[in-house]
């Protein structure tokens, strides 16, 4: 289980620092990547691609894991991430990874679920529900 944390602590070290430091070494070659909001990257050199691309538009500020769940060829690792880009936009939320693993742990596939940091209770003040009157996250 260490290996398979040190390499989601790389992957999300990369991102801080923005640097490749062995993407292809740690996505399988037919490896699949989905992001909370959609996109999908099939391949250790889509993945690349998109980093790389991504990295020139924006910035991570912080991408914090809070813990790890093992079972079998199985990792989930709930995190809380912020990042700013380019154009002024800032966003921050919580999220989870559900990641698979090759025999060689690499990583197969991975998938990002993400969740609004901007809770509230809408039966605070009664039974009927009041929601908050803004856009809703893109996740």
């Amino acid at each position: 289980m260490d290996r398979r944390e040190e390499t989601i602590r790389l992957w999300f070290d990369m991102w801080l620092q923005k640097n490749d430091l062995g993407i292809l070494k740690i996505f399988s070659e037919n490896a699949i990547y989905t992001e909370s909001w959609g996109p999908e990257y099939h391949g250790a050199t889509k993945i690349k691609l998109w980093f790389d691309e991504w990295n020139t538009r924006g910035t991570v500020l912080q991408w914090d894991i809070k813990q790890y769940f093992h079972k079998e060829n199985q990792t989930i690792v709930e995190w809380y991430f912020k990042n700013t880009m380019n154009n002024g936009k800032a966003e921050a939320f919580d999220g989870v990874s559900l990641i698979e693993w090759t025999p060689e742990d690499r990583i197969r596939s991975l998938k990002e679920f993400g969740c609004n940091t901007s809770n509230y209770d809408p039966y605070q003040h009664g039974s009927i529900p009041q929601f908050k009157e803004e856009a809703a996250m893109w996740f």
